[in-house]
């Protein structure tokens, strides 16, 4: 088994304002930057193998601290990125709110593609995908995945076997950590959107060994 760390990146400027999805160039705030030297506090009990980011700044700049004073470096996984809102990105959510759309991805998620771009059913594909990988990487180990707070829960739903219509029912708050063990058995769900120590996971992840 792999312990697989889901780590939703820091808050970012103009965070509950606008969508701004796969927008380039949005980035931490200075509270943003604060809370991601506080959460590489929180893991540094924790043996960490692998350390993978989703593209977009804010989670790379959230994975900075955690990689300080690690033997990793974060690598890019592009199945990590953030959901493609399509023609939705950059708006307003008091806009987004007053569509037919919005109602339908509230209501029937596993049915919804965003307008230009994917469906959520997509998402949850592509990130299980590059989950089970990482995990097949490190078993034995500990592997830290920062990415967004869709592409948690997607995958949260996913391993704790909850339909994808009831994915917003699950919360990922900015800087937490969703930890579950991922291997050849059924998966284990350990922490979900833990912002507190995560101290009780280091016996866990001792000794946890990385496959070549």
């Amino acid at each position: 088994m792999a312990l697989i760390l889901l780590i939703r990146h820091a808050v970012a400027d103009h965070t509950g304002k606008h969508l701004y999805g796969r927008s380039e160039g949005v980035r931490l705030s200075e509270r943003g930057r604060a809370d991601a030297e506080a959460l590489a506090e929180r893991l540094r009990p924790l043996p960490i193998h692998g350390l993978y980011v989703s593209p977009m700044e804010r989670c790379r700049e959230t994975a900075e601290p955690i990689a300080r004073g690690r033997r990793v470096r974060p690598k890019v996984v592009r199945d990590l990125n953030e959901v493609d809102y399509g023609d939705w990105t950059g708006r307003s959510f008091a806009a987004l709110r007053r569509t037919k759309m919005w109602r339908r991805v509230r209501s029937s998620p596993s049915s919804a593609r965003f307008p230009g771009g994917e469906s959520l059913l997509e998402v949850q594909q592509r990130v299980v995908r590059a989950i089970e990988e990482i995990a097949g990487r490190h078993g034995g180990g500990t592997a830290a995945l920062v990415t967004h707070g869709d592409v948690v829960r997607l995958a949260l739903a996913h391993f704790a076997g909850i339909h994808l219509d009831l994915f917003q029912r699950l919360e990922a708050f900015t800087a937490s950590v969703t930890a579950i063990d991922v291997g050849d058995g059924m998966p284990r769900i350990l922490r979900v959107n833990d912002t507190g120590g995560l101290e009780g996971l280091a016996p866990r992840g001792a000794g946890r060994k990385v496959r070549g």
